[in-house]
């Protein structure tokens, strides 16, 4: 496929590719007659594993150690899985974080609910007390 219908299906622009090519985290892409780049479907589940990557936070300088140790092949599982339990921990720390944060902001919105429900009750408690005929 060639570089727009990648990006296309990748959500990468195609300049992002070329970027990816040119750093190493993609594999320079072979070219057809016309010299354009010619995708094999396939670089799409790894587009897909690095978008992961990036969106947990792994660092660019891991994720071309990564990409560098899936070029060599067989012989560099061990690393790769070091990495990505290295990474593992890092994204799990992270988690716990956010959830923390989170039950912070659930409280505090808690805390606004209970003020404004009693506030409403205090004001229809008011208004049943001025229609009350005295």
């Amino acid at each position: 496929m060639k570089i727009g219908d990648l990006a296309r299906r990748s959500g990468l622009t195609a300049h992002t590719i070329r970027y990816y090519e040119r750093i190493g985290l993609l594999p320079y892409a072979d070219r057809n007659r016309s010299r354009h780049r010619d995708y094999d479907a396939s670089i799409l589940t790894w587009i897909e594993f690095l978008g992961r990557l990036k969106t947990t936070g792994m660092p660019i300088r891991d994720m071309l150690r990564y990409a560098a140790l899936r070029g060599e092949g067989a012989g560099t599982e061990a690393e790769r899985r070091a990495l990505l339990e290295q990474h593992r921990e890092r994204v799990r720390a992270q988690v716990d974080e956010l959830k923390a944060c989170l039950l912070v902001l659930d409280t505090k919105i808690d805390g606004y609910v209970e003020t404004e429900q009693r506030k409403n009750d205090d004001d229809a408690a008011s208004v049943q007390n001025r229609r009350k005929p005295a």
